[in-house]
């Protein structure tokens, strides 16, 4: 059987990027390693192409192959093949069309991959957005879990998460959201009356008058107060004493984790916070700091991309 110094079968998570890499050829011939290899061996390839998504028949509804080369000269306009990996032959690739799918974004191809069942033992070639093809062979994404609360809706977090994974050139990650429910978790206090930090919280639903923090009623009354930490430091300052309370931070609610999770604290303003498995950012967090937030949390040692 041919052997290859490319090493590239048993990588995790492999797309090619930029995807002007990917070939996409007909073939007419046997769906074997050895048939691909006497096939693609020695003939010319282009200077960027690196890998060849082989088709037998309509490339939409017929068995495909995926192989990675090397050339002869990556100066020459095209030069010979001088090597030649399998990567994935019919029994292990998977073919999707989804015009959605961003063949340029790893996170992207991933959930693609999730979505349709692909297992971390195959490859899923796309045939995606704008009329491309790429692949991700083994996919076995990064699982990040955001624990958010919600109303308002979206969670705001996991969406600006989801958000970042559209663009940033990040690992391939999928997100899960375990969402904490701010009007069950007030329910569970019957109260008077609730004091909640802002309108935009979605909480007016609660079974009592409802009054905002933010807006600093000018007479104590007796609330529940609805909110974090900051939210009882600005009562005392504000009225000299400490209500009953009902915690709804995400950062104490989600405790210590042994999975990688994302959660937001108003404690912190400007900086992200890392301990163990666990990443804070701060209750206003953009999109620049959820994308810094991602990289470290995600990222392998040494791995300078």
């Amino acid at each position: 059987m041919p052997t290859s110094a490319l090493a590239l079968h048993h990588k995790r998570n492999m797309v090619p990027l930029p995807y002007r890499q990917v070939s996409v050829q007909p073939y007419a011939g046997p769906m074997t390693e050895a048939a691909l290899f006497d096939h693609l061996l020695g003939r010319e390839a282009y200077r960027r192409t690196n890998f060849i998504v082989l088709h037998r028949g309509d490339v939409a509804s017929s068995d495909v192959a995926v192989v990675a080369i090397a050339r002869e000269d990556d100066e020459r306009l095209f030069s010979p093949i001088t090597d030649v990996e399998v990567l994935a032959l019919p029994d292990t690739c998977v073919f999707a069309k989804d015009p959605s799918t961003d063949c340029a974004n790893r996170s992207a191809l991933a959930s693609l991959a999730h979505h349709r069942g692909v297992g971390s033992d195959r490859t899923l070639v796309v045939w995606g957005k704008y009329d491309h093809i790429n692949f991700i062979h083994h996919p076995d994404p990064v699982v990040l879990r955001i624990v958010e609360v919600a109303p308002p809706e979206p969670a705001k977090l996991f969406d600006l998460v989801q958000h970042v994974l559209s663009y940033a050139d990040l690992p391939a990650i999928r997100v899960e959201l375990e969402r904490i429910d701010i009007v069950d978790l007030a329910r569970r206090h019957v109260a008077k009356e609730y004091l909640v930090p802002c309108r935009s919280g979605g909480l007016d639903s609660l079974d009592a008058p409802v009054s905002y923090l933010d807006e600093r009623p000018p007479q104590r009354r007796d609330w529940v107060l609805v909110g974090c930490e900051r939210s009882l430091q600005f009562h005392r300052h504000y009225y000299g004493d400490e209500p009953p309370r009902v915690e709804m931070c995400p950062r104490r609610i989600a405790g210590s984790r042994d999975e990688l999770t994302m959660v937001k604290c108003c404690l912190l303003e400007f900086e992200i916070e890392r301990d163990g498995q666990v990443m804070t950012v701060p209750w206003g967090t953009d999109l620049a700091m959820v994308e810094r937030a991602l990289g470290q949390l995600t990222r392998e040692p040494g791995d300078a991309r």
